[in-house]
């Protein structure tokens, strides 16, 4: 039990959802955050962001998809009261480079940073759920999942160890505060690797093939996707492929004071739920 009052940003996301869950369960004070939730927070709607603010102590932050917006979200919170905030960002944002891609996350973690709050800085890893909840998951419905992502593994991380680690250092700041954490699964895998256990798991064909960055560009906007947004989720690939995050972490362990999940126990669970089922 704690007497803090926890703003979640981004509550009806991936993480947001399960850090809010983690925190009621914990009789937390609990403020759900989105465009959606009758506590209605817009990141291009700055006017609003005081009364989303009133009364909070410490904030869950996942940042908007542009650059800019969290200074000023930071320079709000210290003004309203809070004292703590914990962003969710990408892993290893400090070895990118000049690429386009992570301008977003990396302008979060400057405002955070230099901020005068207590704050700790959570970079993962790709989420094992992007194969069951997001980007990955129609084209393995469909039989083929096709990236520009070769023999580089990723260590991806299962999101239930985001949210459990993100919750943990909300009610429990600790030795926590000013550190930046990497957040890792247990083993790399390719993507080929990663697609064959959902194969088997699901119990029917589906193939891994590997595109060229221009080939990958080149489907997402023909699906749809402006060019801009192409060329940026592209550049993920490209930095991945650089080998620079293929290394696992002990950084759950040292949150949490366990191993992260395995990723054959994500693809279990989701397939026994028909993630995967057509």
């Amino acid at each position: 039990m704690t007497n803090d009052h926890f703003l979640v940003l981004g509550a009806t996301g991936k993480t947001g959802r399960r850090v809010a869950a983690r925190l009621r369960i914990r009789n937390a004070l609990v403020r759900e955050a989105s465009r959606t939730s009758p506590s209605r927070f817009d990141w291009a709607e700055p006017a609003a962001w005081d009364r989303v603010l009133e009364g909070i102590t410490a904030v869950y932050v996942v940042p908007p998809a542009v650059p800019g917006p969290v200074h000023e979200f930071v320079a709000r919170a210290a003004a309203a009261g809070v004292r703590r905030l914990v962003l969710l960002s990408g892993r290893g944002a400090d070895t990118w480079g000049d690429s386009t891609f992570g301008l977003d996350m990396r302008s979060a973690e400057d405002a955070v940073r230099g901020s005068e709050l207590d704050w700790t800085v959570l970079r993962s890893s790709n989420f094992a759920q992007n194969f069951d909840e997001d980007l990955f998951h129609a084209p393995l419905l469909a039989g083929e999942l096709a990236l520009p992502a070769g023999a580089v593994p990723e260590p991806f991380i299962d999101v239930q160890d985001v949210a459990d680690a993100a919750a943990a250092v909300l009610i429990d700041p600790g030795q926590h505060a000013g550190r930046v954490y990497e957040l890792t699964g247990p083993r790399a895998l390719t993507f080929a690797e990663a697609t064959d256990l959902i194969a088997r798991a699901a119990g029917r064909p589906v193939t891994y093939k590997q595109l060229s960055p221009a080939e990958y560009v080149a489907t997402l906007v023909e699906q749809g996707w402006p060019a801009e947004a192409a060329h940026h989720l592209t550049e993920m690939f490209t930095i991945m492929g650089r080998g620079v995050l293929a290394a696992t972490t002990d950084d759950v362990a040292a949150v949490l004071g366990r191993a992260p999940r395995q990723f054959e126990d994500y693809v279990v669970r989701a397939a026994a739920a028909g993630a995967w089922r057509r």
